[in-house]
């Protein structure tokens, strides 16, 4: 059983930056392909990005490409999600996931989940 914990959400400025971090524990890190989704008010949960397990492949749904970047580092059990120019729009709870599988965009191909961080971009 992996549990994943995020942090790092908060309020900013539209224009601003926030790098959102995930800490997995009880499992072994290494194996699993990790993924960013977001949840906005009223809207289904949507893909954000994803890292390979050794961190040499990503993933980023459109609207994100060019201002976040996906980075892990195996031997701290850790993932992160550097956002920058942030978007009113980008306002939603983040969510780490862990999966066996490699690049994958949907919800349910993921096996473990954390908590969520609140990010909200103020215009």
């Amino acid at each position: 059983q992996v549990q994943l914990v995020e942090s790092g959400g908060g309020l900013v400025q539209a224009g601003g930056s926030l790098r959102l971090s995930c800490v997995a524990s009880g499992g072994t890190f290494s194996r699993y392909s990790m993924g960013w989704f977001r949840q906005a008010p009223g809207k289904a949960r949507e893909f954000v990005a994803a890292i390979s397990s050794n961190g040499e492949m990503t993933w980023y749904t459109e609207s994100v490409k060019g201002r976040f970047t996906s980075s892990r580092e195996n031997a701290k059990n850790m993932v992160d999600l550097q956002m920058i120019n942030l978007k009113p729009e980008d306002t939603a709870v983040y969510y780490c996931a862990a999966s066996t599988q490699e690049g994958l965009h949907l919800t349910y191909d993921y096996d473990y989940w954390g908590q969520g961080t609140q990010v909200t971009v103020s215009a």
